[in-house]
């Protein structure tokens, strides 16, 4: 699978199918192949560009601090290497909070904008969010770089899969095994590094000079990234399109994947 070199880091991509490009940003701890139910569905109409964030999968791991705007960054280069002027941009959670970065800074890059069950960074929401996936990795949040040692990171995917899926036997079935997988694959610094930018993150007084035709989509279940945050992102982009997904949990781009796509093929292909 292809890498190229992008702000100083070699990010890990694929490309599917042909058409006006799509560009799929994935959430916190998450690779390019979680998006495997859109991908197959998208490239059928759209040039599909997946790829690992800084800090997972087989992209770079840089111990320098992480933020959204060179994670944002990072999506630009990626866009200049592939020769793509201009594309839309999904970005689901921790990668909703990139594509706002992205739609900010780089208006003109943008098409249409998806943002998925994501967060605007206000200030009180963020930490309370913060200090529970902290807590699931078993850290203060005073944490020491060598307190990362100690972290028992099964049971720290067991418990992020818990929060984000609420079907039951889809956990216990298929994701608790990936989660083991998923474990020994992957590296503390790069969390840790996404967990720092998502802390961070900070768009709410800019979201009003977002120029790009906007989908805000989140599931009425959403334990990890409440919906009451994608009510006020929708409120703040002018004529952004608020969509609620009844039941939907944090993780229904895989547990509902059918109305998932649906919405968003129908928006992309709206005027």
């Amino acid at each position: 699978m292809p890498k190229t070199k992008v702000s100083g880091i070699n990010i890990r991509y694929k490309v599917d199918g042909e058409g006006e490009p799509l560009i799929l940003i994935m959430g916190f701890g998450g690779g390019r192949h979680a998006w495997f139910f859109q991908t197959r569905a998208f490239k059928k109409y759209y040039k599909v560009i997946t790829f690992d964030n800084r800090g997972v999968g087989k992209t770079d791991k840089p111990s320098s601090p992480y933020t959204m705007r060179a994670m944002a960054d990072d999506t630009i280069g990626l866009m200049d290497y592939l020769g793509i002027d201009r594309a839309h941009i999904l970005g689901f959670s921790l990668g909703g909070m990139i594509a706002q970065e992205v739609a900010l800074n780089y208006p003109e890059r943008v098409r249409k904008l998806i943002l998925a069950s994501t967060l605007a960074g206000r200030e009180g929401e963020m930490r309370e969010i913060t200090s529970e996936i902290l807590k699931a990795f078993g850290l203060r949040e005073d944490f020491l770089e060598e307190d990362i040692r100690s972290v028992d990171i099964t049971k720290f995917m067991r418990t992020l899969l818990a929060v984000a899926f609420n079907m039951r036997l889809y956990r216990i079935v298929f994701l608790v095994p990936i989660a083991k997988f998923y474990a020994r694959l992957v590296d503390f610094k790069g969390l840790i590094g996404q967990l720092a930018a998502g802390a961070s993150c900070n768009t709410l007084d800019r979201l009003h000079t977002i120029e790009a035709p906007t989908l805000v989509i989140t599931g009425t279940g959403d334990r990890a990234a409440p919906p009451r945050s994608s009510d006020v992102i929708a409120s703040r982009i002018p004529n952004a399109k608020l969509v609620k997904v009844e039941g939907g949990s944090h993780g229904f781009i895989m547990e509902m994947p059918g109305r998932f796509n649906k919405e968003v093929l129908d928006f992309l292909k709206g005027n």
